[in-house]
């Protein structure tokens, strides 16, 4: 048998297997600022890597899920003049729910359909890089070093986790980022950017009854600043902002001392980012009800994955590698921000969305095709196998 043959027809024996490992992963708390929790699932990847006799590393984080580093080591790259190495595989291990959610949902499967919390965005894809590790480690044939990397803060856009994405992109020959298929089958070849911003007011507190020309309202200003940056708005350049979060006042008969509300910016071009934040920032420094101080505080943020020449070529690979597992897969650009955009934006070609086929993330109705888990695996593996055909 060919090396890709033993590898595809492994991976269809190992579908059990997988689903055991997402049982364990969907039934262990990991919600972004759960440390300990993420760290479980940490260990639950170094097990089954070391397991394997994969080589790991653990990159400790302070605050979130340490990063988890897996190394399969491979052929040297056949690529002209490209000192990049190593074929990455990507995922993050966090999840958007609050501790105690895999005991309220915990896993199951019905009619061939699985769910609990983060068994699409993204467990499914963390377990299937894990096996594609396994697969390659058994059977070798990889033109390169693999390299598994396992993030703990994607949800929250990787405050910690990104120095350590964008250190493995500047040896990344090609990134295979496993976030879910999308629900039509397809990956993802385009994404937006995102900043996620918090503004906080300051007003003057006063009885609103019987001392209301005292009051500077915080709450008022903000209500002014609101209009001002939903105007900015500009679907035709996929310019979107929306302050989806707001909370201040003291009282009903209170004029409010403060007000701070949260602002999500999405764009696709990265000299939208500087002209829209700068605008944001002139409206913040801007006091439409006299006396009220605001500041502006940038809380996470994700680069744009834009596609490249170089990513188009490991997009077709990948697409007839897919074929050739029996899938029909497209390119699609979605508004969502991931952290393939960072490493896009540092020059390794990306593809992302190339795990297991899921939909209605961060929803208590998310969901995993678990016929995909196999496929989804197989074509990963047939196009790592097949990475010269891109000249890279």
């Amino acid at each position: 048998m060919s090396t890709e043959a033993q590898i595809t027809a492994w991976l269809a024996s190992q579908k059990d297997a997988m689903l055991a490992e997402l049982a364990e992963m969907v039934n262990t708390d990991g919600g972004s600022y759960d440390k300990p929790g993420v760290d479980r699932t940490g260990a639950q990847v170094k097990r089954f890597l070391e397991s394997h006799g994969i080589a790991t590393e653990t990159l400790p984080q302070q605050k979130h899920g340490d990063c988890i580093r897996g190394i399969v080591e491979g052929g040297h790259s056949l690529g002209t003049g490209n000192q990049r190495s190593n074929i990455v595989l990507m995922g993050h291990r966090d999840t958007v729910f609050p501790k105690g959610e895999p005991e309220r949902r915990p896993f199951r499967i019905e009619n061939g359909i699985a769910y609990g919390p983060g068994v699409a965005d993204m467990k499914a894809g963390i377990v299937m890089n894990m096996f594609v590790l396994a697969a390659f480690r058994k059977f070798g044939g990889a033109p390169g070093p693999l390299v598994g990397l396992f993030t703990g803060d994607e949800e929250i856009g990787s405050p910690e986790g990104r120095p350590v994405i964008e250190a493995e992109a500047k040896n990344a020959r090609v990134v295979f980022n496993s976030e879910p298929g999308r629900a039509s089958g397809n990956v993802v070849k385009a994404r937006k950017g995102g900043v996620f911003s918090v503004v906080d007011i300051e007003g003057k507190a006063a009885h609103s009854g019987g001392n209301f020309e005292a009051g500077i309202s915080a709450i008022g200003e903000a209500a002014h600043k609101i209009v001002a940056i939903h105007a900015l708005t500009d679907l035709k350049r996929g310019i979107t902002l929306n302050v989806g979060l707001i909370q201040g006042g003291q009282s009903v008969n209170t004029t409010a001392p403060n007000c701070q509300f949260q602002i999500d910016l999405r764009y696709v071009e990265p000299a939208d980012r500087d002209e829209i934040m700068g605008r944001i920032h002139d409206i913040v420094a801007r006091a439409y009800v006299p006396g009220t101080k605001a500041a502006l505080t940038v809380k996470g943020e994700f680069l744009p994955l834009n596609p490249t020449p170089a990513s188009d070529r490991v997009f077709k690979v990948y697409q007839a590698a897919a074929a050739d597992s029996g899938l029909k897969v497209e390119g699609e650009f979605t508004g969502g921000c991931a952290d393939s955009g960072f490493t896009a934006a540092l020059g390794a070609p990306t593809l992302c969305a190339v795990g297991p086929v899921g939909g209605k993330a961060h929803s208590p109705e998310e969901y995993l095709e678990v016929e995909s888990f196999v496929p989804r695996a197989q074509a990963m593996a047939r196009a790592i196998l097949r990475l010269e055909q891109t000249g890279l």
